[in-house]
């Protein structure tokens, strides 16, 4: 007899919200603010063995603090810590700026599609750092990240569709 899995959604749901909330903000505030604080993280440095932005001008100021001002405000209203919503706004972002950089040094441009690399590190970086809060087994840390894979495939042409982001992934 195969035993199903014994698995509740409900977290599952609460973090991809967190991670979707965390990766849509800086995206709205984009929209929302035009040019204020559209400063790039990287200080347009650009790394001296390449020549190559370090993560290139669409990760600014506006978007880390448009993640981590939306993100605790969700958490929130789902019923848990400000701080889980803290720590998927800096996981995602940690994770969002890791494949910015390894798109750099592979001479991606910004906004270029790399799947998996745009979206394992930003759902993978805070479903491990908020396992514990969650109660997340391994199995669903897997399932977790090939949903939000899925998702924001979707979600990236739905965007762009309605004029909301530049390119579709």
């Amino acid at each position: 007899m195969v035993r199903a899995i014994d698995m509740d959604l409900h977290p599952l749901i609460d973090l991809l919200l967190l991670v979707l909330a965390a990766n849509g903000a800086p995206l709205l505030a984009e929209r929302l603010l035009g040019p204020v604080a559209d400063w790039p993280l990287d200080f347009n440095f650009r790394l001296p063995v390449d020549q190559r932005p370090l993560f290139g001008a669409h990760k600014t100021f506006r978007g880390i603090i448009a993640s981590l001002a939306a993100t605790p405000l969700l958490a929130l209203l789902l019923g848990l810590p400000a701080l889980a919503g803290v720590e998927a706004a800096l996981f995602a972002m940690l994770g969002d700026l890791c494949s910015s950089f390894c798109k750099r040094r592979l001479g991606l441009h910004s906004g270029a599609m790399a799947l998996g690399l745009d979206q394992i590190p930003e759902s993978l970086f805070p479903a491990l750092a908020l396992r514990t809060e969650l109660g997340l087994r391994g199995w669903d840390i897997g399932i977790f990240v090939a949903v939000f894979i899925g998702l924001e495939l979707v979600l990236s042409r739905i965007l762009f569709h309605l004029n909301l982001r530049k390119q579709p992934h």
